[in-house]
């Protein structure tokens, strides 16, 4: 972390082109960063002038003084490989660069002028900001390294965008409202410093509360994902993605030189991390602000308060098109309200107080909804009135909510409509901690930007359900897989789909082939009709160009016909289109059930990745999908199947038979599933699949398969469970354990067995009286990022009364890496009855084991001096132990064998 480090808490800098004619940026960072009072050393260097803004200059970079930990490069790009060059001479460890246009290959050499300034770094072991950077604004440090012509005040939300110009608006607008900052960073094309790693810096940061990111392209989706996932469990995280539409992708990739990916796949991303994507700068604005004074969301109940019906109804009306919930109102909360309201009150939510309502109705109105449990979030709308003056109005309440014991319970919004006064009113409730918004479409647009965090931070913390029952024969397969490549065959149908499904248990039509009209017809006597005919040919993809399915034929004539009238259409329209045969297929029955389309789609950036919709003809992925990034399991599966319904990618049809959603999520998780086993996929759909009830059914596949090498996990955005780690062993005693990583379903089993633990074992583990675990304590030990942390439990079989058989825990080991994978903590965690039988040396042996193949240099953990047992194990096993008597801490070391 030397370079992010310095980056972030740089003590020194120097200006590379610093310069005194003020239309350079030399010239704007260093007013900046005198005008910020940075308390460090700030060394110009320039060969022009002896002096800049009458602070001493340098005139090469090998003169400094000193090693600066922060270099700001202001030097025009053709300049910059040989100036990093010089500063990684220096010794320099992190330098921003300002200069745009280095994606240009300036001397021909078929290498750009970034890739060279990267490559040079390097070998200086240097890290990079930019290029095309604004720079770097730190005001708790008063330290201002940027060319911003606005400056960013003190507060606790961190900033960091791919757009310079977006950085400044962001500066203006904060401005505005009185909104500061803990950093500030523009990362520009980001060729080396990237999102994730100041993801992973940022949310230790103690000023930092809360994230905020503009996102034109991710490079390494796999490290960006496990960096947020780790955020986001500690920090607010709000993403504003550019590039939303083929248009703005292909323009985002013109910015930054970023692969283009799905946009509905990114959108995916941020859920699964339990981030807050806002799609445009308002809804930006919005969200810090709802943000940067809520607290945390007890629930979706919306209460709406007003002396307008109009606009309150506006209000509902947003509500409902974002798929938010109206509190509903209690007898009690009802009968009070009575009390104090006109006789004509709305009697309901919203809570119209009529607009001749003057300051003394809403503050009473305001008391007895505060006194109530009917909703989580309270929305107090006013519209102009001169019998309650808006600033007058704004005063009172503000006094009310600061004053009532309990208003910070409910996260508290406000719309005061109009201009002028209005404005100077909203002042007064965003002085006072309460966000003011002027439309009642932005106050429920902030209100939902609220449940969507929540509900994405629910997703991260879920508790899976687990899923027992998939039919899985990965290696059958593979062979069928390998066997059609090594005949040539990389374009798969339906038939040649049909025994990859079965192998996993999905529910297929039989499907068989014929070489002519007259097979087609003599196969559909024999399976009975109705059958449908279908053209096989690789050269024609998409069989509606020819009309080349005929559907309902009910008799041999028929089937003849159709079949022959398919093979004329391809001889007039494709007279050179290679044609295998004719599939048969019995017609499944589509009474009463829905069609639907599920696709594997390889994205560029996060790679596999399962989107499902309505089966039709034409099928934009773009617009037509909800997408999900496995692995998945069957709380996540219900995620993707619950946004589908929701935003009308799959809509619930009046049928007999409802899509039973447990069905159709395990269907979706067996496909996640063989993703994970079947690298060789490159993509799969599914059209239509018939889902009728719990029954589901594939009409028709196809499937592109390629040769694959390499490790079949990287290609996945997110790591699935690491089945490669299980181990049996057998402990002193002869009886037989199961080493493996721990698993989300494994809550109830880890709570059952920190039951069996000592008070005093714990009190050693934890270094504090745990009490009971609650749900989110034990979802944090049971739902890791295996990418960056490890934990394996030691389970064996019981025997229940019932005569059944169970797996319990009976140890705990665990590893958490830092983000350079250069050293691990690790825990161990055996349950009280049970020592003295080997186990803490078999997790020793297994922890340390995984450390050494992760490529760790180290392992480190901490315990007490009164844990006799775990210092003599560390001490067997090769441990430095440092006693730290007047701490009452034993600190442990164990240097690792790098792998030859």
């Amino acid at each position: 972390m030397d370079g992010l480090d310095k980056l972030l808490k740089p003590k020194s800098i120097t200006v590379i082109g610093a310069s005194d004619s003020p239309n350079r940026a030399g010239y704007v960072v260093i007013r900046n960063l005198l005008s910020g009072s940075f308390h460090g050393p700030i060394m110009p260097v320039t060969p022009k002038y002896d002096a800049v803004a009458g602070v001493l200059a340098y005139p090469t970079i090998a003169s400094l003084p000193r090693v600066p930990d922060l270099a700001i490069v202001c030097t025009n790009a053709h300049r910059n490989v040989d100036i990093i060059r010089q500063l990684g001479e220096k010794g320099v460890k992190v330098a921003i660069v300002l200069a745009a246009g280095m994606n240009s290959d300036f001397d021909g050499n078929g290498e750009t002028e970034e890739a060279r300034m990267y490559a040079v770094a390097k070998q200086f072991d240097m890290r990079i900001v930019g290029p095309n950077s604004m720079g770097l604004i730190l005001p708790w440090l008063n330290l201002n390294a940027s060319f911003s012509p606005i400056a960013a005040n003190k507060g606790n939300i961190a900033f960091v965008s791919q757009s310079a110009a977006v950085c400044t608006t962001i500066l203006d607008w904060a401005k505005d409202k009185s909104i500061g900052f803990s950093t500030f960073l523009s990362l520009g094309d980001a060729c080396d410093i990237n999102f994730a790693e100041l993801l992973d810096s940022l949310c230790r940061d103690s000023k930092t509360e809360a994230i905020l990111l503009y996102v034109d392209s991710i490079k390494d989706a796999r490290r960006f994902m496990s960096a947020a996932r780790a955020a986001a469990r500690n920090r607010r995280i709000l993403v504003l993605k550019s590039g939303r539409t083929r248009a703005g992708g292909a323009a985002a990739h013109l910015h930054t030189g970023g692969e283009v990916g799905l946009d509905a796949v990114y959108d995916a991303a941020i859920r699964r991390s339990g981030m807050l994507r806002v799609h445009n700068t308002h809804e930006l604005f919005a969200a810090v602000e709802t943000l940067a004074h809520s607290v945390p969301l007890r629930g979706e109940r919306l209460a709406i308060i007003t002396n307008g019906g109009g606009p309150a109804i506006m209000a509902v009306d947003a509500l409902s098109d974002r798929g938010g919930k109206l509190a509903e109102l209690s007898a009690e909360t009802t009968s009070k309200l009575s009390e104090v309201l006109p006789a004509c009150w709305s009697h309901s939510n919203p809570i119209d107080i009529i607009g001749d309502a003057d300051i003394n109705r809403y503050e009473k109105a305001v008391r007895i909804l505060l006194d109530s449990d009917d909703f989580d979030a309270l929305l107090i709308m006013h519209s102009p009135s001169a019998i309650a003056p808006g600033h007058e109005t704004a005063k009172r309440l503000v006094h009310v909510l600061q004053s009532h014991p309990r208003s910070k319970r409910f996260n508290i919004l406000t719309n005061w409509a109009g201009e002028n006064e209005a404005a100077a009113s909203r002042q007064i409730f965003t002085e006072a901690g309460f966000p003011a918004y002027r439309t009642p479409e932005s106050a429920v647009s902030a209100f939902m930007h609220l449940v969507e965090y929540r509900r994405n931070q629910k997703q991260l913390m879920e508790t899976p359900v687990s899923f027992g029952e998939t039919q899985a024969n990965p290696r059958h397969v593979h062979d069928v897989l390998n066997h059609l490549l090594a005949q040539g065959v990389s374009e798969l149908e339906t038939h040649e789909v049909r025994p990859v499904l079965e192998s996993y248990g999905f529910n297929t039509l039989p499907t068989w082939i014929a070489e002519d009209p007259a097979e087609a017809a003599h196969i559909a006597e024999q399976i009975g009709y109705p059958v449908a005919v279908k053209l096989r040919s690789p050269d024609i993809r998409h069989k509606s160009e020819v009309h080349g399915v005929m559907l309902h034929l009910r008799t041999a004539a028929e089937v003849a016909n159709g079949a022959q009238a398919i093979l004329d259409r391809v001889s007039i329209d494709y007279p050179n289109a290679q044609i295998d045969g004719l599939l048969v297929q019995r017609m499944a029955k589509r009474s009463g059930a829905q069609e639907l389309r599920i696709s594997v789609h390889n994205d560029s950036i996060f790679g596999p990745v399962i989107l499902m919709g309505e089966d039709a003809a034409e099928w934009d992925i773009h617009k037509d999908a909800a997408v999900a990034i496995p692995p998945l399991n069957m709380a996540l599966a219900r995620y993707m199947v619950i946004n589908a319904i929701k935003t009308g990618k799959i809509k619930q049809r009046s049928l007999p038979e409802r899509i039973d959603i447990p069905a159709l999520c395990k269907l979706l998780v067996k496909i996640s599933q063989l993703i994970i086993d079947c690298p060789e996929i490159i993509s799969f759909d599914i059209h239509p699949l018939l889902a009728s009830g719990d029954e589901m059914t594939v009409i028709d596949a196809s499937m592109t398969i390629k040769q694959f090498t390499g490790d079949k996990q990287k290609r996945l955005a997110i790591r699935p469970y690491p089945k490669e780690y299980e181990e049996e062993v057998s402990l002193k005693d002869g009886s037989s354990i199961l080493l493996r990583p721990i698993l989300p379903e494994d809550e109830p089993k880890h709570k059952s067995f920190i039951s069996k633990v000592s008070v005093d074992d714990l009190y050693r583990r934890f270094f504090s009286d745990v009490g009971e675990l609650n749900h989110e304590a034990l979802a944090n030990l049971t739902q890791i990022d295996y990418d960056r942390e490890m934990a394996f439990v030691a389970t064996r079989q019981i025997t229940l009364d019932n005569g059944e058989e169970d797996e319990v825990i009976i140890g705990v080991t665990r590893a958490l890496s830092d983000p350079e994978n250069e050293e691990a903590e690790f825990a161990i965690l055996v349950r009280s009855d049970l020592k003295g039988i080997g186990l803490g040396r078999i997790l020793m042996d297994k922890i340390i084991s995984y450390c050494q193949q992760r490529g760790l240099q180290r392992i480190s953990g901490m315990t007490m001096p009164s844990n006799r047992g775990m210092i003599m194990l560390a001490q067997k096993v090769g441990f430095e132990i440092d006693i730290q008597m007047e701490d009452g801490i034993v600190e442990m070391l164990l240097p690792l064998k790098t792998s030859s």
